[in-house]
């Protein structure tokens, strides 16, 4: 089903949005390659958290974070990368996603570094032992491994996190007053006989006892 778009004066043309927002730079053309040089493998090396962005069939697309010990992402060679799927809540949107629609989008993040590493290309499961053994921790292997085929490298500019000084931890909201994820997931799951407490229980013992 198409939704209607509701908000009003909507571009919609790329003339009508270069308008407003200009061309890029000749920096900007020229800063995408096509394959994991020195540079992308030491961003990579260093990086412990990446989000990744998948889509179904239909379009619909879906975000989701991946971390681990800075390097966790195994390298394979210039053009192909594998992240390891660890324990999870086993909905597997990502999966689910790239046996439908292999294109995937990465964006590694390094803590306290603005510039983020950006990676397109087309994804697939894989189940390869001794490639899951790789990224073994205390001697278990990740379930699984998306396994990228790289088609573009580009790094992007800091401005988003000067803007949201993210990594400032002067910034950052007192503990108190964070949401809670317990309290969220039990007012939108709406389970009988499980409330707050009972959810921040589960939620301790797997981040305890299945992180890996």
């Amino acid at each position: 089903m198409k939704l209607e778009n509701t908000f009003p004066n909507t571009i919609k043309t790329v003339e009508e949005l270069r308008e407003i927002t200009g061309k890029p730079s000749e920096l900007v053309n020229n800063k995408v390659i096509s394959y994991l040089d020195e540079h992308c493998r030491g961003f990579i090396a260093k990086s412990s958290f990446l989000t990744l962005s998948t889509a179904d069939e239909l379009g619909f697309c879906d975000v989701s974070p991946r971390g681990d010990a800075a390097g966790f992402v195994y390298v394979l060679n210039d053009k192909q990368l594998i992240i390891p799927e660890r324990s999870g809540n086993k909905r597997m949107d990502s999966m689910r996603n790239i046996l439908s629609n292999p294109n995937i989008g990465l964006m590694f993040l390094i803590p306290g570094l603005g510039e983020t590493l950006r990676i397109n290309g087309k994804a697939s499961v894989i189940h390869d032992e001794e490639l899951l053994g790789k990224m073994a921790v205390n001697g278990k292997n990740p379930l699984l491994g998306i396994g990228v085929d790289v088609e573009e490298c580009f790094i992007h500019c800091a401005k988003a996190f000067k803007r949201s000084e993210l990594w400032n931890p002067e910034t950052w909201t007192d503990k108190e007053e964070l949401p809670k994820g317990a309290k969220i997931l039990a007012a939108h799951a709406k389970l009988p006989n499980v409330d707050e407490e009972a959810i921040g229980k589960l939620l301790e013992k797997s981040y305890r006892d299945t992180l890996y």
